[in-house]
């Protein structure tokens, strides 16, 4: 803050006849006293336009009585500073910079590492990071229903996996999207005699937090731990990061592997996953046809939700539950039983091309049904072609209902 003009000189007057009570002059120099039984202090003047930030004070020990100075018209000011630094402002601002590229800490926290290190850069960022971690295990018990979906795939086999966070900014962020797609190419690599069987494999999280990832990214490097890795972003994000689940899926016999990602910020990474496996009996055929209409099936799974690949899979108790309904509905209508039957029959055939993904119309030509577009796939190659596994995964799907369900869980005991 600067004062010009006449506000300098009248301000300057003031202070000077009150604090010092003598006269002043024209003159640009000055003296300073102090008390007769203390300290006092002089202040440095200029006749010329200043700031508080060019006024310093130095303690004198000139009795305050015998003061005599006169001072032309200026600014008297005193300026007590807390603690001194080697460092100049800018070096002190080039430094915290430094620091907040390096950790996306924010910049109060850079600010109170660097004072509390004593400047020191390589101290303060290991100071943060101890903060950091204590932040993140604090936060471990909050809600993350945020985050991505990775994928990483080869040519028989995908992993997918959910990262979550707290909101979708720390979503966005490089950190938290490359140690996404490390944690899908890490997940990639677990071995599963299930996979032989169902062609979909559960990755256990705890499986995946024990193994060793090699992060090249310039703000989390180096050879490191899941568990570990994922606690230091948590600490740079300052968010509550938590690895959920993964799967994956390989083809057994002949045939691709085919993914689709929703809302993708870049390769590799979405919201809405859609994976599917298809297979052909002869293994002289070729796959470019299988390819493409797999990577179109895969996309049908994401916009089309089925729940069961064929009829035969549905279970009988939500077969037996979904007829129930259906018969409530119909038995409303007051009609005989005779047509209530038939009204039930021509809805369960609703629910199957609802719910079941061979029953489903393709979305991409609803003249077709999934089951008919199979069938023009094995004309085209000359072979059978069939689905042997698919699996649809989103976001956050489930967490909202399992928080509340746990939170009616702890009133209920309260009660």
């Amino acid at each position: 803050m600067a004062f010009r003009g006449g506000a300098q000189r009248s301000l300057g007057s003031f202070l000077y006849n009150r604090l010092l009570n003598t006269s002043y002059s024209s003159s640009s120099t000055c003296t300073a006293s102090a008390a007769a039984n203390g300290r006092g202090f002089s202040t440095w003047v200029s006749s010329r336009r200043s700031s508080f930030a060019q006024t310093t004070e130095i303690p004198t020990s000139i009795p305050l009585k015998f003061a005599n100075t006169q001072c032309g018209f200026a600014l008297f000011l005193r300026k007590f500073s807390v603690g001194t630094s080697s460092f100049s402002s800018s070096d002190q601002m080039s430094l915290i910079k430094q620091l907040r590229e390096r950790t996306s800490a924010p910049i109060k926290d850079v600010k109170a590492a660097l004072i509390d290190s004593n400047w020191d850069i390589e101290a303060a960022q290991k100071e943060l990071r101890r903060r950091g971690k204590v932040l993140a295990s604090k936060k471990s018990s909050r809600m993350a229903a945020e985050g991505l979906l990775a994928l990483a795939h080869s040519e028989s086999k995908a992993a997918v996996i959910e990262l979550n966070c707290e909101t979708d900014f720390v979503a966005r962020n490089d950190i938290f999207q490359h140690l996404a797609l490390a944690l899908a190419k890490q997940a990639l690599l677990v071995e599963s005699s299930s996979q032989l069987i169902s062609g979909v494999f559960h990755v256990p999280s705890e499986d995946l937090e024990d193994s060793k990832l090699n992060l090249e990214h310039p703000k989390v490097s180096g050879e490191i731990t899941v568990q570990n890795a994922i606690t230091e972003v948590a600490a740079v994000m300052g968010e509550n990061v938590k690895l959920r689940r993964g799967i994956v899926m390989s083809t057994t016999s002949h045939g691709v592997v085919s993914t689709y990602l929703h809302t993708s910020p870049q390769p590799g990474l979405g919201r809405i996953a859609g994976i599917l496996s298809l297979s052909v009996e002869d293994k002289n055929s070729q796959l470019d046809a299988i390819q493409r209409v797999g990577s179109q099936l895969a996309m049908h799974v994401v916009a089309a939700k089925p729940l069961f690949l064929t009829k035969e899979l549905v279970s009988s108790d939500v077969l037996e539950s979904e007829r129930e309904i259906l018969k409530s509905q119909a038995e409303s209508t007051g009609k005989s039983q005779m047509a209530i039957d038939k009204i039930v029959e021509g809805r369960l055939r609703k629910y199957y091309e609802e719910v079941v993904l061979l029953e489903q119309k393709f979305i991409m030509d609803d003249t077709l049904t999934v089951k008919k577009l199979l069938e023009n796939l094995s004309m085209e190659v000359g072979s059978p072609v069939k689905i042997e596994s698919f699996f649809r995964m989103e976001v956050g799907e489930g967490i909202q209902r399992l928080e509340a369900s746990s939170a009616s869980e702890n009133l209920a005991q309260a009660i």
